[in-house]
């Protein structure tokens, strides 16, 4: 029987104040929702308190994680226009660790009922600053380390609360020809809300995704991120695996489903590698 992910001491890292990381490209299939799930499993098998928040009105985090239509009765919605807040929505999932506050499709209509609030890009922000003051309470005892924000695939209203909200971004490039030309708009979206919304913001770390190591191809595609993006790459490459690919129709990270897997070994490689990126930032 195959050794479970989660017998990992808990605790490493408990002193450290919550860490808030947006997941984000503005470019579909590039696997941002993929990584939610799977960094967020990977760093929970650590010992870590992982929340996931799913800003994506499609609800595709909340489904991989096991959380079905049926079993959201209050989810991002209701956090950022107020009604509930981010510890009343959260539910625990199957996996240790781990929670989520789910969505749904009424994210959809949250720009248009947040029409003339001049405060609206800091909904989520503010909503996480009454997490960060109410951490003693949250589960039972022990406080979140990581929040992993999901975010959709544009830059509207709620990638925007997600980018002002969070201290660092996480962005998934896709090892194929069209995620190079949204590299530099990516960028200049990073600079433009860091200038004007949230000027902690940075780039925690870019991960080549859907890696096929058999083409010079993909090697070439990751060689020129890599000369883009430099030390911000990190040196985890996540391969393409039809094991991750079958991983949400079950409801469940790759790590649940097949622990064995290439897949699951590179998301517990890159949780190691954020866990340590993390570390020397708070060391410097």
């Amino acid at each position: 029987m195959a050794t479970s992910p989660f017998n990992t001491a808990a605790g490493n890292f408990m002193a450290t104040p919550v860490r808030i990381l947006a997941i984000s490209n503005q470019k579909g299939g590039v696997g941002k929702t993929t990584t939610a799930i799977n960094l967020g499993t990977a760093l929970a098998a650590a010992g870590e308190r992982v929340l996931i928040l799913d800003l994506d009105p499609q609800g595709n985090a909340s489904t991989g994680v096991g959380v079905g239509a049926e079993a959201r009765p209050l989810t991002m919605f209701d956090v950022l226009t107020r009604q509930v807040s981010v510890l009343q929505a959260t539910i625990h999932t199957k996996v240790p660790n781990l929670s989520i506050v789910p969505a749904n499709s009424d994210l959809v209509s949250l720009e248009s009922d947040l029409m003339g609030d001049t405060g609206r890009p800091y909904k989520l922000r503010d909503a996480l600053a009454e997490l960060t003051a109410e951490q003693s309470k949250a589960l039972d005892g022990r406080p979140f380390n990581y929040v992993l924000i999901d975010c959709p695939p544009s830059l509207s209203l709620l990638t925007l609360n997600a980018l002002t909200a969070a201290h660092a971004v996480l962005v998934p490039i896709q090892c194929e020809f069209f995620a190079l030309e949204g590299m530099s708009q990516l960028k200049e979206t990073v600079d433009q809300i860091k200038a004007t919304l949230n000027p902690k913001l940075e780039i925690q770390g870019v991960v080549l995704t859907m890696h096929d190591q058999r083409t010079g191809f993909s090697r070439e595609i990751a060689d020129s991120v890599r000369a883009y993006f430099g030390s911000k790459v990190y040196t985890t490459v996540i391969p393409r695996n039809i094991r991750v690919a079958e991983a949400p129709s079950h409801g469940q990270p790759i790590l649940i489903y097949d622990h064995a897997c290439i897949g699951s070994q590179a998301y517990i490689q890159l949780a190691s590698e954020v866990i340590a990126r993390e570390k020397s930032m708070q060391a410097a």
